[in-house]
């Protein structure tokens, strides 16, 4: 799986598929966390809600973990650009999968639009491991698509994860054929469900998840 393609023109095509639905998405809950100082971001694309991150948390530790080199470089010309300090932020070039996260080391996770691009079993797998690096009573923050529950919401939500998956397993090679939601995987590691607030007709959803003391 590589984002690389898509890196230079990923910023206009969220912004003409969706607007600000996905930022919205990625910072509900952020200026509600009590604290942060050691960070885990996966996934983080071209750098939106690590900016904002940044500015939440100015003194922070932060590791970006994404399998884009050119991900990685538009979130730094982000920062850079809009002069956000790069101090404490580790930007690494890695597989999530294979990737080997310190052990009880980051009082926040971070993975928007990101989770549903693995198999079950990676899934699984790579929360797991993600569990392990986290803190004790660890706060968890996602966003990601959902299949509306009922009628015409049903019927559209379905449509349009068809067509994403079918165009991201084009181009990017995505492990996913479609969607695993991580909810029983993240019990079975401890946390549990705070919040959650679902968007745009039940296509989309934010999560704050807490790892149980």
């Amino acid at each position: 799986m590589s984002f690389d393609l898509l890196a230079p023109h990923y910023r206009w095509m969220e912004s003409v598929l969706a607007g600000d639905k996905l930022q919205y998405c990625r910072t509900a809950f952020l200026r509600r966390l009590p604290s942060a100082t050691n960070i885990l971001i996966l996934g983080e694309g071209n750098g939106r809600f690590l900016r904002e991150c940044r500015r939440q948390f100015p003194d922070a530790k932060i590791t970006v973990v994404d399998s884009s080199a050119r991900m990685l470089e538009q979130a730094r010309r982000r920062l850079t650009k809009l002069e956000v300090k790069c101090g404490q932020i580790n930007f690494v070039h890695a597989n999530a999968l294979t990737w080997t996260p310190p052990a009880r080391a980051f009082d926040l996770i971070v993975t928007h639009f990101f989770l549903d691009c693995f198999r079950p079993e990676q899934l699984q797998s790579l929360i797991a491991g993600l569990a392990d690096s986290a803190a004790p009573g660890a706060n968890w923050l996602l966003a990601d698509f959902q299949a509306a529950a009922h009628g015409w919401r049903r019927l559209r939500s379905r449509a349009i994860l068809w067509v994403m998956y079918r165009f991201f397993t084009i181009v990017t090679r995505l492990p996913a054929g479609s969607l695993t939601p991580p909810d029983p995987f993240l019990e079975q590691q401890g946390f549990k469900l705070r919040e959650r607030v679902v968007h745009d007709w039940e296509l989309l959803h934010s999560d704050w998840w807490r790892q149980n003391q």
